[in-house]
């Protein structure tokens, strides 16, 4: 695990200077504090910090090819390194090295493009090909390791947080009000969109190609997408059969480490099972770690302690109160944008406790996407049960209407609604913290009209059209996977444990594992009221019975209770103040009516005023933000 960063200048007289990279490269030293380097071809640079977890003695990046001079720089691991060594042995490759790193290196030179083909595994990379002076850029297919661009007249910038491209020096900082309408819509910035303007994300599952022949040609294009294809002739046997053979395989590949390995238990079904798999395939105990609160409501740390005991696990355990909140600073700091998702707390801290034991923790993220285990998939799907008349885009509307934003998301206050094509045909639903009404009261200046003209619900909706509008709870996984998942779950574990220097692995997001789950039929994910059907059917005869019998819980901090009591003086001073920051963006009597709300019981606003603090803790962080107007 580690961070990588880069430039190229469009102007080939134009040399890029060490002492620059270096300053990039210091910015994300969380990310990699065993080793540093750096690589200078005229007007292109590298630079890296590494956190050694494979062949600690020869791992040294920014790695060049002896037979090509192609140079890499890469963020991730890729767990079928091994046979791809093999297979580039028996073609006449020679490793100087162990790592994946240098297979990734002589795939690129052996197959191009087509080496991310090979990959199994969380990766964000960049080869510099002198030769041809192009610079090459990869994300792995669900965007488990981030990569972020920056491209104007002069240069090329990339990086694996958005600091390390501000710290290259005249960069674009205008704010992005799009980006700012998705954090308030979601709590978090969807698709390529970054604070800034200038600054976009890679989607997961694309690669780069950036030329230089006169004028600056930068290419994105896909080479993996999410796609059902469910196979209606399988036995239920069948399935349970092939996912545990499947999952056991993928755990197996995810425990390949030369340093002290762990996993994160919450005491849910899936890092339930990924430490059952994990006890399989060890011979020593495995190190598992959980955190609990006081509020007794939403502590799991009773469910953790018996998987632990159940397979013999080293547990340790942190408790964290609302003092917890002095973290925040830092926290939004580590995400260099405004990110609202509660959880980040939570998960800083497992993080915390896991480095002071391990340097990689394996986590169960994805789950609930893959096997349909949130609980608005269960009552969205007996809403879309209803009359197809019900359903269609004249009738529906006005049905729906009526039901718009009713519907709680478990105990976070968010809402559910639906999204309509202009056709007859139903699409599906999504979730929001603030509807758009909600954010044209609350926005000054003519922001609501960016709202009304391009709200963050048109990014969803262009998304479920893509997906297969015949299989709803489908439709649902396909959305979240593409928005919640990655720009929302894997970007709080992967910022909250690299903050820690603490590489997290996700096995149950393994591509190949991840395509079986796409050929099982929805049903057997959904049944009934019964989330997850098939994959609790697989784990079921090695789990405690408890585990099995609990609901479905969402990983989360006791908000409520915090806002209700101990953190109460905290958010009026900071959100009520005279003159806070936000007030640039947002209407003080909207933000006096929330808390009113909030105080009188009236709404679950817990989640929407947590926004409004981490969005103020982070305006705190980055100044005046008045070129956003």
């Amino acid at each position: 695990m580690c961070g990588i960063g880069g430039v190229l200048y469009f102007d080939n007289n134009r040399i890029v200077e060490q002492p620059m990279l270096k300053r990039m490269a210091d910015t994300i030293y969380h990310r990699g504090p065993d080793d540093e380097g750096f690589y200078i071809d005229r007007n292109a640079g590298l630079c890296f910090r590494r956190l050694s977890i494979i062949d600690l003695n020869t791992g040294h990046q920014p790695m060049t090819s002896s037979r090509s001079g192609l140079t890499i720089v890469f963020n991730g691991e890729i767990y079928n390194f091994p046979e791809l060594r093999e297979l580039l042995l028996k073609k006449g490759y020679v490793f100087r090295t162990a790592t994946d790193t240098e297979v990734i290196l002589y795939l690129f030179e052996e197959y191009g493009v087509n080496c991310l083909g090979y990959l199994r595994g969380m990766f964000a990379f960049a080869i510099w090909d002198p030769a041809n002076k192009q610079l090459f850029c990869a994300r792995d297919r669900f965007g488990i390791k981030p990569l972020f661009y920056y491209s104007d007249n002069e240069k090329f910038v990339f990086g694996s947080e958005i600091k390390v491209i501000l710290n290259a020096g005249n960069i674009d900082r205008t704010i992005s009000f799009d980006a700012l309408d998705s954090y308030f819509a979601f709590s978090y910035i969807s698709g390529n969109l970054s604070v800034y303007e200038s600054v976009r994300k890679l989607f997961p599952g694309h690669y780069m190609l950036i030329t230089f022949n006169g004028k600056p040609d930068i290419q994105i294009r896909r080479y993996w997408d999410i796609k059902f294809e469910p196979d209606y002739s399988k036995t239920e046997e069948y399935w349970t059969e092939e996912i545990e053979n499947c999952l056991n395989e993928t755990v197996k590949m995810h425990m390949i480490s030369d340093v002290p390995l762990g996993a994160f238990l919450s005491g849910g079904i899936d890092s339930s099972a990924i430490v059952s798999f994990m006890a399989r395939n060890s011979r020593l105990p495995v190190k598992t770690f959980s955190i609990g609160f006081s509020d007794k409501k939403i502590d799991e740390l009773p469910y953790a302690r018996l998987v632990a005991k159940k397979f013999g696990c080293q547990h340790h355990e942190v408790v964290v109160e609302p003092e917890s909140i002095s973290v925040l600073p830092g926290i939004i700091s580590c995400f260099d944008e405004p990110f609202a998702d509660s959880s980040a707390v939570a998960t800083y801290f497992v993080s915390k406790i896991a480095r002071e034991n391990v340097t990689v923790a394996l986590s169960g993220d994805g789950g609930d996407e893959l096997f349909a285990g949130y609980n608005h998939y269960t009552y969205l799907s007996k809403l879309h049960s209803f009359p197809f008349h019900i359903n269609s885009p004249f009738f529906g509307k006005i049905f729906w209407s009526g039901l718009h934003g009713i519907i709680p998301r478990d105990m976070k206050g968010k809402k559910a609604t639906y999204l309509f094509s202009t056709g007859k045909d139903y699409l599906g639903a999504y979730l929001y913290n603030y509807s758009m009404k909600e954010r044209r009261k609350m926005f000054l200046h003519d922001h609501d009209k960016v709202v009304l003209s391009n709200g963050s619900e048109l990014y969803k909706a262009g998304l479920i059209r893509e997906a297969d509008k015949s299989d709803f709870v489908s439709n649902m996984q396909f959305l979240d996977m593409k928005t919640y998942m990655v720009d929302s779950i894997l970007t709080k574990v992967d910022r909250t444990s690299m903050m820690n220097s603490l590489e997290v692995r996700v096995p149950l997001l393994d591509h190949k594992f991840a395509e079986l789950t796409f050929r099982i039929p929805s049903g057997l994910k959904l049944k009934g009221n019964e989330q997850k059907y098939i994959f609790k059917k697989t784990i079921a005869p090695s789990m405690p019975e408890a585990i099995m019998n609990r609901s479905k819980q969402g990983f989360s901090i006791p908000l409520s209770s915090w806002f209700k009591n101990d953190l109460a003086e905290y958010v009026n001073d900071t959100l009520l103040s005279p003159n806070p920051r936000l007030s640039e963006y947002i209407d003080k009597k909207f933000v006096r009516r929330l808390i009113k709300d909030s105080l009188a019981k009236e709404r679950n606003v817990n989640s929407q005023i947590w926004s409004l603090l981490c969005f103020e803790e982070w305006l705190k962080q980055n100044g005046r933000l008045t070129n956003a107007v």
